[in-house]
């Protein structure tokens, strides 16, 4: 019935609460927070799921596994509640882009991120929308990204963050205009 999902990636643990890894869940929470009369959160197999009431209804995901093995808990729900990819948002970090920066993404490769080559390999296909998050790039701190990303944001990147004009609310707006206009 037309139902859409709004995947965000990270991973489980109070440890990465606050990572780069984890900035696709607070983004999901954002949204959950802004969508009216949604649903809290509760659990759903491998996940936490937050859901609108009416119809045409709107899913919140997050997978409760770690970031790299994503792509089941997302390819059950799709396939359980028979969501078009066309109606599947991902949401996640990427350190290929400046922090702070937001870039939506279509039918587009992993481009190296373990999350999302999970959810493409798990569903067979990359035609879903991404809303990829700038969180900086690792080079500057001569990090792995694997490392870079597991670490948490400076104070002056989480004023940035913040706050009814920070990241976090630009990303969450950006995904509710996004949901209207598929409505």
């Amino acid at each position: 019935m037309n139902s859409r999902l709004v995947v965000g990636l990270g991973n489980p643990g109070q440890q990465y609460e606050r990572t780069r890894h984890n900035l696709g869940w607070r983004v999901v929470n954002a949204v959950r927070d802004q969508l009216a009369g949604a649903i809290d959160w509760r659990g759903e197999g491998n996940s936490q799921v937050a859901h609108t009431a009416g119809q045409p209804r709107i899913f919140l995901l997050k997978p409760q596994t770690f970031m790299n093995e994503s792509g089941q808990p997302v390819a059950r729900f799709v396939n359980f509640y028979k969501i078009p990819f066309d109606r599947l948002w991902v949401i996640h970090d990427d350190v290929d882009l400046p922090f702070g920066e937001l870039r939506p993404a279509l039918d587009r490769g992993a481009a190296g991120h373990q999350g999302v080559e999970s959810v493409i390999q798990a569903l067979g296909s990359k035609a879903f929308h991404r809303l990829r998050l700038g969180v900086g790039s690792n080079r500057n701190h001569n990090l792995a990204a694997e490392d870079y990303v597991l670490q948490n944001f400076t104070a002056e990147e989480e004023a940035a963050l913040a706050g009814p004009t920070g990241i976090i609310s630009q990303a969450a707006d950006h995904i509710l205009a996004e949901l209207k206009a598929t409505s």
